[in-house]
């Protein structure tokens, strides 16, 4: 279900108490999560390259090591780093587009994962996340931010108050992108091709409030806090992205063959079986 139509469906939530405060999933492990785990099994794939890594502010040295996002969640150079420490980190409004063994399709459900480290269900760092059918044109999933203040350095956000961005889920759980989403864009965007995705690209959200989320008139749009300032490693700090859908090449098999091709193949058969017969003693 795309975020619009879940936010028309919900939206009557946010007038009532709930269970969770929000209208949105809750955290890994509650029930309605849409958290996907780094072991589950549905998992095909993982990065395999990354381009186009654009470090923002505050940032030191050791979190800037772009391979630490490729490979599977937590281990991405076969050390073991676990998921706090095998990342790279974005800095404020940073950036970095990876890309795949294979390129990822549209399947059902989600399509791939982002994975983040926040050590909680609540110190959750943002990032806008976009796909890509040719590395260059990138299209953004719509997102929505619930959060009402501003956010400190250490404070926390509450997971049922957002959707649509990469760190919904604390270490060790992939937040969920479904390519369906996004087929609403495909005529505003000739080069997407959600069977077709080459890259995916994540983008730092300054938590300050000066980005803001996806939602319409006259709900939105609304300014986007996580936890701000930060330094060392600010920002979006990525362990990895899981593929859960490849593409594959469709080949045509038994397939019929033209009508002035079963003629042509039917004379070469007669004449054939004709000089056979005439080298018969």
């Amino acid at each position: 279900m795309s975020i619009k139509n879940s936010f028309i469906l919900l939206l009557g939530l946010l007038l009532n108490l709930s269970v969770y405060g929000g209208p949105f999933p809750p955290a890994a492990g509650l029930p309605g999560s849409t958290a996907i785990a780094a072991n589950d099994p549905a998992i095909v794939g993982w990065a395999t390259a990354y381009s186009d890594y654009v470090i923002g502010a505050n940032v030191d040295v050791q979190f800037q090591t772009p391979n630490l996002a490729l490979g599977p969640a937590g281990n991405s150079d076969g050390n073991n780093n676990g998921f706090v420490f095998d990342i790279v980190s974005l800095g404020n409004n940073g950036s970095i587009s990876l890309s795949f063994e294979n390129p990822l399709t549209n399947g059902d459900g989600a399509d791939f994962l982002v994975f983040e480290n926040s050590f909680s269900d609540g110190f959750l760092e943002l990032a806008f996340v976009e796909v890509s059918s040719n590395g260059s044109d990138f299209v953004r999933f719509d997102n929505v931010s619930l959060t009402p203040t501003a956010v400190g350095a250490f404070g926390n956000i509450d997971t049922t108050n957002i959707i649509g961005y990469g760190g919904k889920y604390r270490s060790g759980f992939g937040t969920p992108f479904d390519l369906q989403e996004l087929a609403s864009k495909a005529s505003l965007h000739p080069s997407l091709n959600i069977n077709y995705i080459t890259h995916v690209r994540i983008v730092d959200i300054s938590g300050n409030g000066t980005h803001f989320d996806s939602l319409p008139a006259p709900a939105g749009p609304n300014p986007i806090y996580d936890p701000f300032p930060s330094s060392g490693s600010a920002g979006f700090d990525l362990d990895a992205v899981a593929v859960m859908h490849f593409y594959q090449q469709e080949f045509e098999a038994n397939v019929p063959l033209p009508f002035s091709s079963l003629i042509l193949l039917s004379l070469m058969l007669i004449n054939i079986h004709y000089l056979r017969g005439r080298k018969t003693p």
